[in-house]
């Protein structure tokens, strides 16, 4: 069995063994828990009563939070050369076309994100494959297939970004930085939890969520109680 560090018995000692009630409090705790030499990422993850192998279980949708995640992101843009001025203008990171799926279509995925305007989506249909599986492929509901390029890029470079729960049901996401306020970290979690709730799949029967825990990059996780937000 692998031992724990200083670093890591101290952190797990910081923890009560309960679901926190108050979010306040939790995320206290959670900061207290950033103890590594570089600026952690703070994440949710959220266990859902949900099987995605059904279509009317799948989450898959995006949110905007109040106070961004604290990561740039690489934006690419598959549109008509018509668009690519003003996609480079509202802050796009590659522009292409034919050129730009044959890249991906090799592998060469250099972007976090891909947003497509709605003539192009049938040269998209053959990189399924490749795309799928990183949670890359646009969408409408995503809000990464558009007719506004501007107003679209303008809002994914302010924050705004795609989540999906993965084929167990659990969505992982990150909502910040170690060196974010607990304020702005509050506002996050709970906008976030708000977005999760909102977009709960019609096939879910009963209860939806099962756990909720938040933890940074190298911390130990924190459970919450979903009255915390309430």
């Amino acid at each position: 069995m692998r031992k724990l560090s200083r670093r890591q018995k101290e952190n797990v000692q910081e923890i009560q063994p309960i679901a926190y009630a108050n979010i306040e409090e939790a995320i206290t705790v959670l900061k207290k828990t950033a103890t590594a030499k570089f600026n952690e990422t703070i994440e949710l993850h959220a266990n859902l009563n949900i099987d995605p192998k059904y279509a009317d279980q799948q989450l898959r949708t995006s949110v905007t939070l109040p106070n961004g995640t604290g990561k740039t992101i690489q934006i690419a843009v598959l549109t008509n050369d018509t668009n690519f001025e003003e996609a480079k203008t509202a802050g796009a990171d590659i522009v292409g076309n034919d050129d730009l799926i044959e890249n991906i279509s090799q592998g060469n995925i250099n972007f976090d994100l891909l947003v497509a305007t709605p003539e192009m989506m049938p040269k998209l249909a053959k990189l399924g494959r490749v795309l799928g599986p990183k949670g890359l492929m646009p969408a409408p509901k995503s809000g990464t297939v558009t007719t506004n390029l501007t107003s679209t890029l303008t809002d994914f470079k302010k924050g705004k970004f795609e989540y999906k729960a993965d084929k167990t049901g659990i969505v992982h996401i990150s909502f910040g930085k170690a060196n974010f306020t607990d304020n702005q970290l509050s506002e996050n979690l709970i906008a976030l939890y708000k977005s999760i709730e909102q977009n709960r799949p019609p096939g879910v029967k009963g209860k939806y969520f099962k756990t909720l825990h938040i933890c940074t990059t190298m911390g130990p996780s924190i459970q919450l109680d979903e009255t915390a937000f309430e």
